[in-house]
C-alpha cells in the first residue's frame, strides 16, 4: 500500500510541473462543433471526447457532442458553462468555487472567482469583471491524459461484449494560498467519456509539508444550478431539484437496494446570494454540493495523499422515466462494466461435502454455471485452519473439473462479536447503536482479521464467488482503541476504505461479488432486485405474480444482470407445502414458470435448496429452460422496456432491446388468469434501432413482417395461454 501512495505522489508532482502553456490544445470553434444528430442510446459512435482552449486562451472547454463544460482559468479556475448539447439546456446560473475544504476547522475554497452580482443567470462578459481571493487554493497548471480504468478488474464469467471506456481526463492543479496551509497541493480531475453525456469529478490532496493536517470535510463539487421549479413559498425538502443532471458517487450504503435511497453525499442547498429568486424566503434548493455528511475527519500526515469520492455526473435529456432509466443503466455499463457479468447459479443448502458434490454434478448436467453455498450451509470462510482450507480447495478443484464455478456466503454486519470489537455508540460510549443494533467495527482487530481471512480463503481455495451479506452499512464508531481509526470523526471514512480495499482486491482476481448494498462503483456485481423475504412463504401462485412485480419495479435503474431474485425450493421463513417446490417433480409446472419469468427477464434467482432436479423429467425441464436462455442470452440480458406492470387481472410484460444485436428485441408476455386471453398490444420499438420494418417471430416460428408507425411502434395481436406465457423475437 505504501508503494502505491509513493507512486501517486510522484505522479502528482510531475503533473504540477506542467504549466498551462505546456500543452497545445485545439482551438474551440463553437460554430464548427455540431452534433451527429443520432440518439446516443441507439448509436454513440460519433460522440468523441475532446478538450479545447478558447481563441483568447482564457477558457478550457470539455466537449463530446453531448455535453459541454467550460472553465475560465485566469485569475483562478471557475466553471462558467455546463450544458446539455442534446437539448441545449444550460445547468448553471452562477459561478462557485471548484471545491471547498475544511482543514483544521477552517474553510478554504479551491479555485473560484468572485463578483457576480445577479445570480439568476451568468453572462460570459460578467466573468471578465470577476476577481480571485488570495487565500484560496490557486491554479498553477493542468495536464491532459486518456481515461484509465478505475479498477483493474477481471472476470471469469459470462458477460456481453463491453468496450473499455474511453475519453479524456483533465487535471487542474492547485497550491495553497493561505500561509497556514503551505505544502498542501490539490488536484481536481474531470473525466469526460466518449459516447455518453457523462463527467466524473474527483479530488486529491497531497501533503508535502512536515505538518499533519486534519481534513474535516471535502466538498468535491459545488454548482450554482438553475432551479427546477418556481415556488413563491415552500421548504427546500418539498421542492423539486434540478432534473437535468443525475448524480451518483461511490459512497453509498443503507440496504435500500436503490441508489437514491443509499446516497450519502448529495446535498441540495439554498443560495442566499441568489436574491432575485421567486421564493420569498430564498429557500429554493438550487445550490448543489457533494460531500459525505460524516468525515472524512482524517489526519493527513506528511507524504500522504487523500482521494475524495468520485462523483459521476450524467446529464439527462428527458423527464421520461424509461429514458432516464436507460441512460443510468448505460452509465453503469460504461463506468462499472463488471456489473454486466451474469453467471447462472444455484443457492445450495448443504449439510456435508457430498451435498456439494451432488449439486456440482447437477449443475454440470443441466448447464448451470455456478453453485453458491447459501447461508445455513456447512461452509465457514472464517476458519483459517489448514484442514478447512484444504477441504474447500479440494471441493473447488472438483467443481472446476466439472467446469462449474463455486462460491460461498459470509456475514459481516448484524452480528455481535465482543465489547472490544463492536461499534461503540457515541451517545452511550458502549457497544450498540449500529444500523443493525450490534455490529463489528471494520476498523477493529476483529474487522481487520475478517478482511484478511476472506482474502486468505480465496487465495488458498480458488473459490470464484463471494456472497457478502451484511456488508459494512456505514456505522460510525466512537472507539479510540481500534487500530484503523482514531475516533468518531474518521471512523466511517476509514471503515469504507477497508470495505473498498477488499472489493478492489477481489475484483483484481476475478472474484464475483453478491452484496446487498450499493457498492457497484467499487466492484460489487449484483444486489438483491428488491423483495420482501417473508413473501416466499406465500403460495406459489402469489409468488409468481409478486416476482414479476419485483422484476418490473427493480429494473428501472438496474440492468437485469445487476439484481438477483429468489425461488425457495425448500421451506424458507415459514409457509407450508403450498409455498415450496419440493418435491420438484410434483410442482414441475410452477418450477418451470418461475424459471421462465426470471430467465425471461435476464435476472438470476437464488434457487435455494439441496438440488436442481429429482427425476429425469425434472432434469430435462431444467435443461430445456437453460438451453433456451443460453440461446437468447444476449438479448435477454439487454435493457428492459417496461410494457405493463403485473396486477393479476390481465396480461403483463417486458421488452428487451439492443440495437447492436441481430435479434434487436425480445418480448415476454404473461397471463396470470385462468383462461387464455387474446390481446392487441402496442410494442414501442424505438430503442431497438429499427425505423421502418420489423420481422417478428413467436417462439422461434416463422417470421412475420410489421411496418413501424411514426412513433416507431407496431401493433401485435397475440394469444397468451391460461396461467402461462409466450415470447417473441424481433429482428
Amino acid at each position: 500500500m505504501k508503494r502505491r501512495t509513493c507512486l501517486f505522489a510522484f505522479t502528482f508532482t510531475l503533473l504540477l510541473s506542467i504549466r498551462v502553456t505546456g500543452q497545445q490544445l485545439p482551438v474551440w470553434d463553437n460554430a464548427a462543433q455540431k452534433s451527429t444528430g443520432t440518439d446516443w442510446l441507439i448509436s454513440s459512435a460519433g460522440y468523441k471526447a475532446n478538450i479545447y482552449q478558447s481563441k483568447d486562451g482564457k477558457d478550457i472547454v470539455l466537449y463530446n457532442g453531448l455535453l459541454k463544460r467550460a472553465f475560465r482559468i485566469s485569475p483562478n479556475v471557475v466553471c462558467t458553462d455546463y450544458q446539455n448539447v442534446t437539448n441545449g439546456r444550460q445547468l448553471l446560473r452562477a459561478v462557485k468555487a471548484e471545491a471547498r475544504l475544511i482543514i483544521n476547522g477552517h474553510d478554504y475554497n479551491v479555485g473560484g472567482l468572485y463578483g457576480q452580482k445577479e445570480n439568476a443567470y451568468l453572462l460570459p462578459k460578467q466573468v471578465d469583471q470577476m476577481s480571485a481571493h488570495a487565500n484560496d487554493f490557486q491554479f498553477v497548471g493542468y495536464a491532459i491524459t486518456p481515461i484509465t480504468p478505475y479498477l483493474n478488474w477481471k472476470t471469469r464469467f459470462w458477460m456481453p461484449p463491453v468496450k473499455a471506456a474511453s475519453g479524456k481526463k483533465i487535471s487542474f492543479l492547485y497550491r495553497a494560498g493561505a500561509a497556514e496551509l503551505q505544502g498542501l497541493e490539490v488536484r481536481i480531475d474531470y473525466e469526460l467519456f466518449d459516447g455518453i453525456p457523462l463527467i466524473i469529478k474527483s479530488l486529491s490532496i497531497e501533503n508535502k509539508s512536515a505538518n499533519t493536517f486534519k481534513i474535516n470535510r471535502v466538498v468535491n463539487e459545488i454548482l450554482g444550478m438553475v432551479e427546477e421549479e418556481s415556488a413563491v413559498v415552500g421548504k427546500p425538502d418539498d421542492m423539486k431539484k434540478n432534473q437535468g443532471i443525475y448524480l451518483e458517487t461511490n459512497y453509498a450504503f443503507n440496504n435500500a437496494m436503490r441508489y437514491a435511497l443509499s446516497d450519502q453525499v448529495t446535498h441540495w442547498k439554498t443560495d442566499s446570494n441568489y436574491t432575485s429568486q421567486v421564493n420569498y424566503d430564498l429557500q429554493t434548493p438550487c445550490l448543489l454540493e457533494i460531500y459525505p455528511e460524516q468525515g472524512p475527519g482524517i489526519g493527513l500526515k506528511p507524504g500522504e495523499v487523500f482521494n475524495s469520492v468520485r462523483t459521476s455526473e450524467l446529464l439527462m435529456d428527458s423527464y421520461d422515466r424509461e429514458r432516464r432509466g436507460l441512460e443510468v443503466r448505460k452509465m453503469y455499463s460504461v463506468i462499472a462494466p463488471w456489473t454486466t457479468a451474469n453467471p447462472i447459479f444455484m443457492h445450495l443448502v448443504s449439510r456435508n461435502d457430498e451435498d456439494v458434490r451432488r449439486a456440482v454434478d447437477q449443475c454440470a448436467a443441466t448447464g448451470y454455471e455456478a453453485v453458491i453455498l447459501s447461508f445455513g450451509s456447512h461452509l465457514d470462510m472464517e476458519d483459517t485452519s489448514s484442514v478447512n482450507l484444504m477441504r474447500w480447495k479440494k471441493m473447488a478443484d472438483y467443481a472446476h473439473n466439472k467446469h462449474v464455478f463455486i462460491g460461498g456466503y459470509t456475514l459481516f454486519s448484524s452480528r455481535r462479536i465482543s465489547d472490544s470489537d463492536d461499534v461503540i455508540d457515541p451517545k452511550t460510549g458502549k457497544p450498540g447503536g449500529a444500523f443493525f443494533g450490534h455490529a463489528p467495527c471494520f476498523g477493529s482487530k476483529w474487522g481487520l482479521a475478517f478482511r484478511d481471512k476472506i482474502k486468505n480463503f480465496f487465495t488458498q481455495t480458488g473459490f470464484d464467488i463471494w456472497e457478502n451479506d451484511g456488508p459494512y452499512p456505514g456505522d460510525v464508531c466512537a472507539s479510540t482503541t481500534h487500530p484503523s481509526h482514531t475516533g468518531l470523526d474518521d471512523s466511517q471514512w476509514r471503515q469504507m476504505e477497508i470495505q473498498k480495499d477488499l472489493y478492489h482486491w477481489l475484483n483484481e482476481r476475478g472474484i464475483y461479488i453478491n452484496a446487498p448494498d450499493w457498492y457497484f462503483l467499487d466492484g460489487t456485481n449484483k444486489i438483491a432486485i428488491g423483495y420482501r423475504e417473508v413473501n416466499f412463504s406465500l403460495p406459489r401462485a402469489d409468488q409468481k405474480i409478486l416476482n414479476r412485480q419485483n422484476i418490473y419495479d427493480g429494473t428501472w435503474e438496474k440492468s437485469p444482470s445487476m439484481g438477483w431474485g429468489f425461488v425457495p425450493l425448500t421451506r424458507y421463513q415459514g409457509g407450508g407445502p403450498e409455498a415450496v417446490l419440493e418435491p420438484l417433480s410434483e410442482h414441475l409446472d410452477d418450477y418451470k414458470a418461475l424459471m421462465m419469468e426470471y430467465y425471461g427477464a435476464g435476472v438470476q434467482a437464488c434457487y435455494r435448496g439441496p438440488r436442481l432436479f429429482d427425476t429425469e423429467k425434472t432434469k430435462q425441464t431444467v435443461i430445456d429452460v437453460i438451453k433456451w436462455y443460453k440461446k437468447y442470452r444476449d438479448i435477454l440480458n439487454a435493457d428492459i422496456i417496461h410494457l405493463r406492470r403485473p396486477d393479476g387481472r390481465d396480461w403483463d410484460g417486458i421488452l428487451h432491446v439492443n440495437p447492436q444485436l441481430k435479434i434487436k428485441g425480445m418480448v415476454m408476455l404473461y397471463n396470470p388468469t385462468g383462461k387464455a386471453i387474446k390481446r392487441h398490444i402496442e410494442l414501442p420499438l424505438y430503442y431497438t434501432g429499427l425505423t421502418t420494418i420489423a420481422s417478428v417471430s413467436e417462439q422461434g416460428r416463422s417470421l412475420k413482417v410489421y411496418h413501424l408507425d411514426r412513433r416507431y411502434n407496431i401493433s401485435l395481436d397475440c394469444v397468451i395461454p391460461a396461467n402461462g406465457y409466450t415470447w417473441f423475437t424481433i429482428e
